[in-house]
């Protein structure tokens, strides 16, 4: 009999969960379906696309994710202390991106002018507080994720029934080695079953995507942002250097099994000078990082509302992650 979530799921040990949802009878429901022949993998882009809106909406990071054709990997990073900081305005418009709230939640919103009496304001309380822990629930987010994209499917297919199985599998990742570890083996899967060939060409994972954004000088807003070993004390960052993670990822797979084809070939010259990326402003940024940063470091959204509460009119820093 499985595990209930809540024994899955224990913030005290830690923040990082992999949880892997699967189609139906494993069947080819996102990527091709060999009986037909028939192509589904545009669908691969509809999961891209909701996991990365769910990451700006929730108060849970994306560290790493990979669209197989019958499959979703996610490495998620619970932020419950954003969630705790929130003010119940910002809690309600977050929600609200994805549900119609309650009548008493829309009035409060729009300071309806009539008194509010005291059955009304502990009622009001406890609908924000129930909003407020959905933001950092894991099995929220993947319900959000997975039940769109069923409801999209099925009305395309014009059939009913389930396109996910029931429940998502959730893995926790109680260090740092089994994180690394972890990333790179979500990262790792479309090459490791010969769906790519190179981590820059492997379609729907974030390795791609963190691959791309870095030669254009930047880390991808939607994702948990790498600051090397000044993270101890940013629970909204990676402990690792974005250049030694590429690498690391490239290394692995060229080391998984030389004798099998889901590999990176060894005589393809190292990703670094595929790319042509300078890693000056990398290293500037890993080895400098008070004199990159003010008083504060982090996303432009919350170095914006950091700035926003301390009053202050500019701060140093904001545009380093773009």
């Amino acid at each position: 009999m499985p595990l209930a979530r809540k024994r899955q799921i224990s913030l005290i040990d830690t923040p990082f969960y992999h949880c892997v949802s699967r189609c139906v009878r494993r069947a080819f429901l996102c990527g091709e379906d060999m009986l037909t022949g028939k192509s589904y993998e545009y669908r691969r882009q509809w999961v891209e696309d909701r996991l990365l809106f769910l990451s700006r909406v929730f108060c849970i990071d994306v560290c790493a994710y990979a669209v197989m054709s019958n499959h979703t990997h996610v490495v998620l990073h619970v932020n419950q202390d954003e969630a705790k900081q929130l003010s119940d305005q910002e809690v309600i418009i977050r929600w609200q991106k994805l549900h119609k709230t309650t009548l008493l939640v829309q009035q409060f919103m729009n300071d309806d002018s009539e008194a509010t009496d005291n059955a009304q304001q502990i009622t009001l309380d406890s609908t924000i507080a129930i909003y407020r822990r959905r933001l950092f629930d894991i099995s929220w987010f993947m319900r959000e994720l997975n039940e769109p994209i069923a409801r999209q499917a099925n009305a395309e297919d014009n059939c009913t029934g389930h396109f996910w199985e029931g429940r998502f599998k959730s893995q926790a990742l109680l260090d740092e080695h089994a994180l690394a570890a972890c990333m790179v083996y979500v990262d790792l899967n479309p090459i490791r079953v010969n769906m790519a060939t190179l981590p820059e060409t492997s379609k729907h994972t974030s390795i791609q995507r963190r691959i791309l954004s870095l030669k254009k000088g930047y880390q991808p807003r939607a994702l948990m942002p790498f600051v090397g070993n000044h993270a101890n004390n940013k629970p909204s960052a990676l402990n690792f250097d974005l250049i030694d993670y590429i690498q690391l990822v490239e290394t692995t797979g060229r080391c998984i099994a030389p004798q099998k084809s889901g590999t990176i070939d060894i005589t393809v010259s190292p990703i670094l000078r595929r790319l042509g990326i300078d890693e000056s402003h990398w290293l500037t940024l890993s080895q400098c990082f008070e004199s990159c940063f003010s008083v504060a470091a982090g996303q432009p959204q919350s170095m914006n509302r950091y700035k926003h509460h301390t009053k202050r009119k500019r701060i140093l820093g904001i545009a380093v992650f773009p």
